[in-house]
C-alpha cells in the first residue's frame, strides 16, 4: 500500500482537518503517518497555514522543501491544502509547480478523491487523531461571523457554520471509546456556536451534554469571543467537576481608540466588566487571552494603557502578536501599517516581560499545594504533565520527578515543590 505523510501547520483547527483526512485514509488500510520530517512517504500532504506572516512563511518553506524531495525522487506526490492554499491558490500554482495539486480548506472530498479513495460521509462522527491519545481536539464550528480589521480568517474559512450538537456528540462518545480523557473544544468563535442553525447561544447545552459522556474526564475551552459572552456557561464551568476552569478569550487590546480602530464589537468596560464576572462566578478560574500589539494606529498612550491592564488584570496565560498587513482585510485596505516593526517587536517583548513576572509569582503560589496533573510525556529526567489550568503546547508544564513509576494518560495527584517562570516541578503522591 502507498504510505501517505501528512504535515499540519498552524493552529489546532488545522489538525482536525488533517485528522478528517486521514480518518478516511485509514478506513481503506493505507499506511499514514502524521510526521513533518519524514521524506520517505509516497505522498505528502501539507495542511498550510495563512493567517499572519509568519505562519505563511513557515508555510512556504515547508512546501519548498518537500518540493525539492520530489525534485530528487525522495516522495513520489506532492499535495498542498489549508488556508495558505485557499488564499494564494493562484499565485502558488504558478510559483511551484513540483506541487501536483492545490486544494481549499473545505476541499476534503476533494483531496481524499485525489488519493483514489471513496469519501464517506458516515465516517464524519468518527475521528483518527494526532495528538497523544488521553486527549484530543473537537472542533464545534467552522468560519467566523465577525469583521476584525486585522484579520482574514472570515475570507479564507468563510462564514460561520455550526457543527450539529448530535454530530459533536457522536465524535465525542467515539473519542471517549478510544481512551481520549480531555476533550479541547475549539472554534474561532465558540461564544458564537449555535446561533446560526438553533438561532440562540448553545455552548453551555453542549458542553453540559459532553460532560455527561462516561469517560470524558476534562472539558476545556479555547476561543471565546468577548462581546455576546455566553455568561451561562460559567454556570456549567461551576458546576460540572469535569469542565475545567479554564477559558481562552483573546481581548487583542484594551484602548478604547485601538479596539475601535481593530473593529472589534467591545470595548475597555464591556471587557473589564466581563473578566471581573467570569472571576466572580468561578473563583480560581486560569484565563488565557492574546494580545495584539502595533495594530495601525496605537500610539504610546495606547500601549502603556494596554501595560497597566496587564499588571491589573493578571492573567494566568498571555500570549503577544505584532500586527502584520493582511491584504482585502479592513486594516489592510483602509489603515496605513505606521507603526515601525521594530517598535512592534519591543512593545511585545515588554508586554512578555511583564506577562513573566506575573507568571512566576502565580506559579509561586501554587508551590506545596496538590493538583491533579494529567500525564502528557516521560522524557529521560522527568514525566511531563498539565495541571487543568494548562492546555497542551501552549501553556505550563509541571516537570514530575520520577519518584513513582506513572502511564502516560494518567491523571495523578501531585504536589507542587518548586517553580520558574513558566514550568513547575511537583511529584506523584
Amino acid at each position: 500500500m502507498p504510505k501517505i505523510n501528512i504535515i499540519t501547520l498552524g493552529c489546532s483547527k488545522n489538525l482536525v482537518d488533517s485528522e478528517n483526512i486521514a480518518t478516511q485514509i485509514n478506513d481503506n488500510n493505507i499506511e499514514f503517518t502524521f510526521d513533518e520530517f519524514n521524506f520517505d512517504a509516497d505522498t505528502v500532504i501539507i495542511n498550510t497555514c495563512g493567517f499572519i506572516n509568519d505562519a505563511k512563511e513557515e508555510s512556504v518553506n515547508t512546501i519548498l522543501e518537500f518540493a525539492q524531495a520530489k525534485v530528487e525522487g525522495k516522495i513520489e506526490n506532492l499535495y498542498v491544502i489549508g488556508c495558505l492554499s485557499e488564499r494564494y491558490k493562484k499565485e502558488l500554482e504558478k510559483d511551484m509547480s513540483e506541487v501536483d495539486r492545490f486544494f481549499g480548506v473545505n476541499d476534503m472530498q476533494k483531496i481524499v478523491e485525489q488519493l483514489k479513495i471513496d469519501y464517506k460521509k458516515e465516517l464524519l462522527g468518527e475521528r483518527v487523531i494526532s495528538t497523544p491519545s488521553h486527549f484530543a481536539y473537537l472542533k464545534i464550528s467552522e468560519g467566523c461571523n465577525r469583521t476584525c480589521a486585522f484579520c482574514a480568517i472570515p475570507l479564507i474559512r468563510g462564514k460561520h457554520i455550526s457543527v450539529p450538537v448530535e454530530l459533536l456528540l457522536s465524535q465525542a462518545k467515539n473519542l471517549a471509546e478510544k481512551g481520549v480523557k480531555e476533550l479541547i473544544l475549539i472554534a474561532q468563535d465558540l461564544s458564537y456556536y449555535g446561533i446560526d442553525i438553533y438561532k440562540k447561544q448553545k455552548l453551555p447545552e453542549l458542553v453540559e451534554k459532553l460532560s455527561e459522556i462516561e469517560g470524558i474526564e476534562i472539558i476545556r475551552l479555547h476561543y471565546a469571543y468577548p462581546a455576546n459572552f455566553p455568561y451561562d456557561i460559567l454556570k456549567v464551568m461551576r458546576e460540572k467537576q469535569n469542565v475545567a476552569k479554564y477559558l481562552d478569550i483573546p481581548f487583542q487590546h484594551i484602548s478604547d481608540n485601538v479596539l475601535a480602530k481593530m473593529k472589534r464589537r467591545h470595548d475597555k468596560k464591556l471587557t473589564i466588566s466581563l473578566i471581573n464576572t467570569i472571576r466572580k462566578e468561578v473563583p480560581d478560574i486560569a484565563i488565557r487571552t492574546t494580545l495584539l500589539v502595533g495594530h495601525p494606529g496605537e500610539t504610546e498612550k495606547d500601549f502603556e494603557e494596554l501595560k497597566a491592564f496587564v499588571k491589573e488584570m493578571r492573567f494566568d496565560r498571555l500570549g503577544v502578536f505584532t500586527y502584520s498587513e493582511e491584504e482585502n482585510t479592513y486594516g489592510g485596505d483602509n489603515y496605513k501599517d505606521d507603526v515601525p516593526e521594530a517598535v512592534k517587536q519591543a512593545r511585545a517583548d515588554e508586554i512578555m516581560e511583564i506577562q513573566q513576572q506575573i507568571s512566576y509569582e502565580i506559579n509561586q503560589e501554587k508551590v506545596g499545594k496538590i493538583f491533579n496533573v494529567i500525564i502528557d510525556k516521560e522524557t529521560e529526567d522527568y514525566y511531563i504533565g498539565r495541571t487543568e489550568f494548562d492546555s497542551p503546547e501552549v501553556d505550563n508544564e509541571v516537570l514530575i520527578t520520577k519518584n513513582k513509576q506513572v502511564k502516560i494518560g494518567e491523571i495523578r495527584k501531585t504536589k507542587i515543590t518548586s517553580c520558574e517562570d513558566f514550568d513547575i516541578y511537583g511529584k506523584v503522591l
